[in-house]
C-alpha cells in the first residue's frame, strides 16, 4: 500500500470520497421526494439546509486549513462525512431528516474547501497544472455513486441500505489512501475571526464565476432526475441517467483540462466552456427526446468541468489572502449558489416550469463565457 501512496493518489482518495457520497445522495432525490410526499417547493427549502451547512462550514474549515495544515483537515472529516450519509438514510422523519442534511452539507463543504487547498499544494509540488485531473476523480466518484443508485433502484433497495452500504465500501476502499503523511504548509492570518467568507479584490469577479459554474453543477445535481421524470416522462431508473451523463462528461473534461489550459490558456478554456454549458442547457429545454436531453446533460457537465477547478487554482494563487481562506471565498459563492439555487428553483419550477428553470441556468453559463479573461493567471 505505501507503494501507492503519492501525493496526487491520496488528495485524489479524498475527491473520490466526496463525489461517490455526493453522487449516491443525487441519485435517490427522486426516493426521498417520494418517500416524504415532497413537492418541488417544499424539498426546495429541505435542501436549503443541506447548502446552509456547507456555506457555515467554509470559513472555519478555511481558517483551520491554513493553521492546522490541510491534510490533516481533510481526513479528520472524512468519517463524521461517511457517518452523515447513513444518517440520512436512516431519518424516519422530516425534522431528523432535515438535520441529517444539514451535518451532511457541512461535511462535505469542510472536506470540499480542505481538500482543495490540499490539492492546491500539491499542484504546487508537481509544479505543473494538476487541479482539474484531481477534480476529474470527484466527477468519477460522482459518477459511480450514480451508478450506484441505478442499480440501488432498478433492485428497489431502501435508501438507508444503499446509503450504508456505500459508506462501508467507500471508506473501506479510499480510507487507507487519505494516511499520506503530507506536510501542509502552515499559514496565519489575524486580521478578523472566523466568519462567512465574503470575497474581495480581485477574488470578486472569480467568485461570480464560481457562483454561475455552481448553480449549473448544483441544479444538475439536485434536479436532473426530477426533470427527466417530470418533464421528459422517463421511468425511475432512466431517471438517474442524466446526472450520471453529466458526471461522465466532467470526468472526461477534467482529465484533459490541465493539457488544455496549457495549450490555450485559462481565459480561452474558460470561454469554450461556458459556451458548452449554455449550449447543453439551450438543448435540454428544446428537447423531448430522452437521448438528446441527456446529451444536453453532457454538454453541461463538459461545460462546467473546468470552471471551479481554474476558480480554486486562482485563488490558491491570490497574493491578498492565504490559499485556506481564498479558496473559501470561492467555495461560498460557487456552493452559495448550491444553497440558494435548488430552493429557488423549486419555487421557479412550481410557479412556471423546469424548463424555464434550465433556460435561466443557460444564461448564467453565458455569463462564465463573457467573465473569463479574470480566470486567467
Amino acid at each position: 500500500m505505501r507503494t501507492l501512496l503519492t501525493p496526487w493518489r491520496s488528495v485524489a482518495a479524498g475527491f473520490l470520497l466526496n463525489g461517490v457520497l455526493l453522487g449516491t445522495w443525487a441519485s435517490r432525490v427522486p426516493a426521498v421526494m417520494a418517500h416524504f410526499h415532497f413537492d418541488k417547493a417544499s424539498f426546495g427549502v429541505l435542501l436549503v439546509l443541506l447548502g446552509l451547512g456547507a456555506l457555515i462550514s467554509f470559513p472555519v474549515a478555511g481558517r483551520l486549513s491554513d493553521s492546522l495544515g490541510a491534510a490533516r483537515v481533510a481526513r479528520a472529516i472524512a468519517i463524521p462525512f461517511l457517518i452523515s450519509i447513513v444518517l440520512v438514510g436512516l431519518a424516519p422523519t422530516v425534522p431528523l431528516l432535515a438535520i441529517a442534511l444539514f451535518l451532511f452539507g457541512a461535511c462535505h463543504g469542510s472536506m470540499d474547501v480542505a481538500m482543495n487547498s490540499w490539492a492546491s499544494e500539491v499542484e504546487k509540488y508537481a509544479r505543473r497544472p494538476v487541479m482539474s485531473s484531481i477534480h476529474a476523480m470527484w466527477s468519477l466518484g460522482a459518477v459511480l455513486g450514480a451508478a450506484s443508485g441505478y442499480v440501488a433502484v432498478a433492485f428497489q433497495a431502501p435508501e438507508y441500505i444503499h446509503f450504508l452500504l456505500t459508506a462501508v465500501m467507500t471508506g473501506g476502499i479510499l480510507g487507507p489512501f487519505l494516511l499520506l503523511d503530507w506536510q501542509s504548509t502552515i499559514r496565519t492570518n489575524d486580521k478578523g475571526a472566523v466568519g462567512l467568507a465574503l470575497p474581495r479584490s480581485a477574488l470578486l469577479l472569480v467568485g461570480l464565476i464560481a457562483l454561475a459554474s455552481g448553480l449549473g453543477e448544483g441544479t444538475a445535481l439536485d434536479w436532473s432526475a426530477v426533470y427527466l421524470r417530470d418533464v421528459v416522462g422517463t421511468v425511475p431508473a432512466d431517471a438517474t441517467l442524466g446526472y450520471a451523463g453529466f458526471s461522465a462528461a466532467m470526468v472526461i473534461m477534467r482529465l484533459s483540462a490541465d493539457f488544455l489550459v496549457m495549450r490555450l490558456g485559462s481565459a480561452t478554456v474558460t470561454r469554450l466552456s461556458g459556451s458548452s454549458a449554455a449550449l447543453g442547457a439551450l438543448l435540454i429545454v428544446s428537447s423531448d427526446s430522452l437521448p438528446l436531453v441527456v446529451v444536453g446533460f453532457v454538454l453541461m457537465g463538459f461545460g462546467y468541468a473546468a470552471i471551479l477547478p481554474l476558480a480554486v487554482s486562482r485563488a490558491a494563487a491570490d497574493l491578498v489572502v492565504p490559499a485556506g481562506q481564498g479558496i473559501a471565498y470561492v467555495a461560498t459563492f460557487a456552493y452559495g449558489a448550491m444553497t440558494v439555487g435548488p430552493f429557488a428553483i423549486g419555487l421557479l419550477a412550481q410557479a412556471t416550469t423546469m424548463r424555464v428553470c434550465f433556460f435561466m441556468v443557460g444564461l448564467f453559463a453565458v455569463l462564465i463565457a463573457v467573465l473569463a479573461p479574470v480566470l486567467e493567471q
